[in-house]
């Protein structure tokens, strides 16, 4: 009896710390999955977002506003941003998202209004930009989009002279889908292409590994101090996708395939019967 009455207590105390354990969970999670509250306002500088990370910046009207976001291989991604424009406007706006890859090539939109007009009585103005199925692996001298770092850019690009340094409040995402087996392709990059000095490190401090008082035009492309890609990245890790960047061994090819293997091995059995079975009989 004394046995069980131990027993009971502490067993009493584990549920209650895995239940405390477990309400804690949805917390943290919905912590790691806040994203960034400011925009880059260069490519060295952009903000890191992961997909489907809801990313906010309050700006002023007429700032380049860059976050980026990555995309591995057999991925179609698409980036989305909402301005809230402000009301004391004088004429109308024109905003445009644009997609650059981890080369900075500018990457064309296959959906989505990439380009809108704002009236002046306009609260709000919605852009998005649906890329390319991102490729493993493609002829150097092509175009094709490569798993890797996309930055998104956000900007106006026509508005009265009156309005140049208005408010603005923009919320930016990014998300990415499986294309599936059709667009499937050999082949894969050694290396993701991503702006940083070393693919995958962390800052020191575990934080973006920007200067704060560096306006990006200093150093080399690279962002290394002499260039030779040493001294560390000037982003924050960009999260790899949950598939990796060269994609998963899974595809719908398997499905396709293996459909059809059945559906031969039905043909010929059934072919077979067809033609055997009569002459069986009249050997009979």
């Amino acid at each position: 009896m004394k046995h069980g009455t131990t027993v009971r207590p502490f067993t009493a105390v584990l549920l209650a710390a895995g239940a405390l354990l477990a309400g804690a969970a949805p917390a943290v999670a919905d912590e790691a999955d806040e994203g960034p509250t400011e925009a880059g306002t260069t490519f060295r500088t952009a903000a890191v977002i992961g997909q489907d990370m809801p990313a906010t910046a309050t700006a002023s009207t007429g700032d380049y506003l860059y976050w980026v976001f990555p995309a591995g291989a057999g991925q179609t991604a698409t980036a989305e941003a909402t301005v809230t424009l402000p009301d004391a406007r004088t004429g109308p706006a024109t905003w445009q998202l644009d997609v650059y890859d981890g080369l900075r090539r500018r990457q064309p939109c296959t959906e989505g209004p990439q380009t809108v007009r704002a009236d002046e009585e306009t609260a709000s103005v919605s852009l998005a930009c649906t890329l390319r199925t991102v490729r493993p692996w493609a002829e150097p001298w092509s175009d094709e989009p490569l798993p890797g770092a996309y930055y998104l850019r956000l900007t106006v690009t026509e508005l009265p002279e009156r309005d140049l340094g208005l408010p603005v409040t923009v919320e930016a995402r990014a998300t990415a889908e499986d294309a599936g087996g059709s667009d499937a392709h050999g082949g894969e990059l050694s290396d993701p292409l991503l702006p940083v000095g070393a693919a995958g490190a962390l800052a020191e401090d575990g934080g973006s590994a920007v200067d704060p008082e560096d306006d990006g035009d200093t150093g080399d492309e690279d962002g290394t101090e002499d260039g030779s890609g040493t001294t560390g990245p000037y982003l924050a890790a960009l999260p790899e996708p949950d598939s990796g960047w060269n994609g998963g061994w899974w595809s719908d090819r398997w499905l396709w395939t293996t459909g059809g293997g059945v559906l031969g091995a039905l043909a010929g059995l059934g072919g077979y019967r067809l033609v055997r079975g009569p002459r069986a009989r009249r050997e009979a």
